[in-house]
């Protein structure tokens, strides 16, 4: 069984500003970021620990990054005993590790 999803405020505000962002670019494109995201959380649910470590994270920390499949993006995370806590929604050029003031013991 997976555990629940928690996604934090500031994660939530990056994945909406993204999906709007393709979609004036094209119409339709904000759908398909939004189901690549979805694509990337089902494989995180069921391989947590199949993302790839995050250099720089004290090694007590178990922060882990997945790629979105046909776009900039990662979806970084942290497994704790009771939820897999989306920190980011991060694109893969911009302000590199900005969200790690997330990360909360």
């Amino acid at each position: 069984m997976s555990k629940p999803f928690r996604v934090e405020r500031e994660a939530a505000d990056e994945l909406e500003e993204a999906a709007r962002w393709y979609e004036e670019r094209r119409p339709g494109l904000g759908s398909e970021f939004l189901d690549a995201v979805n694509v990337t959380r089902e494989l995180i649910a069921r391989w947590p620990h199949a993302g790839a470590p995050v250099p720089g994270v004290p090694s007590d920390l178990q922060v882990r990054r997945a790629p979105v499949q046909g776009f900039p993006y990662h979806i970084v995370y942290l497994e704790t005993p009771s939820a897999m806590r989306v920190l980011s929604f991060a694109h893969d050029r911009r302000r590199p590790r900005y969200w790690r003031s997330r990360i909360v013991r």
